[in-house]
């Protein structure tokens, strides 16, 4: 066993000590925080314009500070961008990371030397959790690889700015960097395709131990290399055993994975966002993601039916239930305030506080009063497809069809099979009776004739790489999104069905 296997151990112990501690005082944890961060940031612009200096409590930072997504938030960061200092933390962020928007374009998020903490010891915590509940720290030793966007960084107003996966990058601790790939050079390459053959070219004969990435890239990964290797993966890498994975949930993937790889490995699940590291998988035992509540973020909860209310529920943390799906909102060192990030989470467990991503605030068909969510057709189809055991799915999206050119509106499904089903239409049927055992407002539409049962349109293979490549996404931290409440991804698609 190597040294980085035998001292994970006694560290991996001290971490989960110290996480245990504030894991059984949640609220007195989260109150540490708040009070801190709202001290600290007091006299910047921000505080000043919303009191902080006279905010003692939570009811009274409620009353002094609204819900904002980015959009609301630009004016502070555009200062930023122009070279004030002390606007939403102290001084100046020590980085921006750059991510995809939608009414704004590319959206600037703060990252503090404050915050920085919160996204590198987020990881390696989750790494040791895994460590100290199994034993298991031998993949530790072997090669590591991190499937991310280039660490390629630019300079945004003399703030050094990129992709969160390229600043974490930058943080790689030294004990960890002689067994990381791809090379530096490999991984600054932009061009997804031109990367992923180079990445191959320095991996396929190494021991690789711990592969981490996005789901639907690492099996183009794992595609690509049993192109050129006629073997499945365990026979390439025979000491892999650790996957690690966040941004999309894992089931629609798993099987394929697991075949490809041609065995089942550990895996460990972890919630980043450019906004903060929110969650990570502490135990292979237990559902859902621990809640970090020690770790720079104060979090809000939303109850998601009332998100777009004027004036809707906030809650903290003992205040949330179980099964519920609340709009995640941060309050962060990294100058983030009454922030949308645009998730919504359910608890799963209060003791300790774990969660599960159920969704997007945007990402949902409410066409007609159903508003189905992604955690209800994921769930869908991961029921249908254990029913009918042979189907495998590369990936699917799912848009409203509001004006077919016969017979009722319907639910349209985009389905990439890897092993498609031999009688789609058995397929079909139980796919929507799984969706209406999930949301009773689509089984009424269904029941009153509103809607006519989803209809499933098959795709060509690789439609949905060649998909994000003409959207120039294709790789790096992009995710399809499973649902939308419009046509556009859908009129894309027309054109790889079969």
């Amino acid at each position: 066993m190597g040294i980085r296997a035998v001292l994970s151990k006694p560290l991996a112990a001290i971490i989960v000590n110290q996480q245990k501690k504030w894991a059984a005082q949640p609220a007195l944890s989260q109150v540490k925080i708040f009070k801190n961060i709202i001290h600290k940031a007091k006299n910047t612009a921000f505080g000043k314009d919303h009191g902080f200096e006279n905010i003692q409590t939570y009811e009274d930072f409620k009353k002094q500070v609204p819900i904002r997504d980015y959009e609301a938030l630009k004016p502070y960061v555009d200062k930023i961008l122009q070279g004030e200092s002390d606007v939403l933390w102290p001084g100046k962020p020590a980085y921006f990371a750059k991510t995809s928007g939608t009414t704004s374009g590319t959206k600037y998020i703060p990252i503090t030397k404050d915050s920085i903490p919160n996204h590198i010891n987020s990881a390696k915590n989750a790494l040791l959790s895994y460590v100290h509940e199994t034993g298991k720290s031998q993949f530790l030793d072997g090669k590591l690889i991190f499937l991310s966007g280039a660490p390629t960084l630019e300079q945004k107003a003399g703030i050094n700015t990129g992709r969160l996966s390229g600043i974490v990058n930058h943080h790689v601790p030294n004990y960890l960097r002689t067994n990381q790939l791809p090379s530096f050079e490999t991984n600054c390459i932009e061009e997804w395709e031109e990367k992923l053959e180079r990445i191959i070219d320095e991996t396929i004969d190494q021991d690789m131990s711990l592969i981490s990435g996005i789901p639907p890239w690492v099996q183009m990964y794992f595609d690509r290399i049993q192109a050129r290797v006629n073997k499945p993966i365990k026979d390439i890498f025979p000491n892999f055993e650790m996957f690690v994975y966040g941004g999309v949930n894992f089931e629609p993937y798993k099987n394929k994975l697991y075949e490809s790889i041609g065995k089942k490995v550990d895996s460990i699940e972890t919630y980043p966002a450019s906004e903060g590291f929110i969650a990570y998988q502490d135990s292979q035992k237990e559902d859902g993601l621990l809640l970090l509540l020690n770790s720079g973020i104060f979090f809000e909860f939303i109850p998601a039916e009332e998100y777009f209310d004027e004036n809707p529920t906030r809650l903290m943390i003992d205040q949330v239930e179980m099964d519920k799906n609340y709009a995640l909102i941060i309050n962060s060192n990294a100058g983030l305030w009454g922030y949308s990030i645009g998730d919504t989470v359910k608890f799963v467990s209060m003791n300790p506080y774990r969660v599960v991503v159920s969704g997007r605030i945007k990402h949902f068909i409410s066409a007609f009063g159903e508003h189905v969510i992604g955690e209800e057709v994921e769930n869908a189809m991961k029921a249908t497809c254990e029913k009918f055991e042979n189907v495998k799915i590369t990936e699917f999206t799912v848009a409203p069809q509001v004006t077919p050119k016969d017979g009722l509106p319907h639910h349209e499904w985009f389905v990439e099979f890897d092993n498609p089903p031999i009688d789609l239409e058995a397929f079909s049927n139980e796919l929507d009776i799984n969706l209406r055992k999930r949301n009773s407002y689509y089984d009424d539409l269904i029941t009153g004739s509103i809607l006519r049962t989803l209809k499933i349109r098959t795709l060509k293979k690789a439609s949905f790489i060649n998909y994000m490549r003409s959207e120039g996404k294709l790789g790096g931290q992009n995710k399809v999104p499973r649902l939308s409440n419009d046509r556009k991804i859908a009129e894309a698609m027309e054109k790889y069905t079969h």
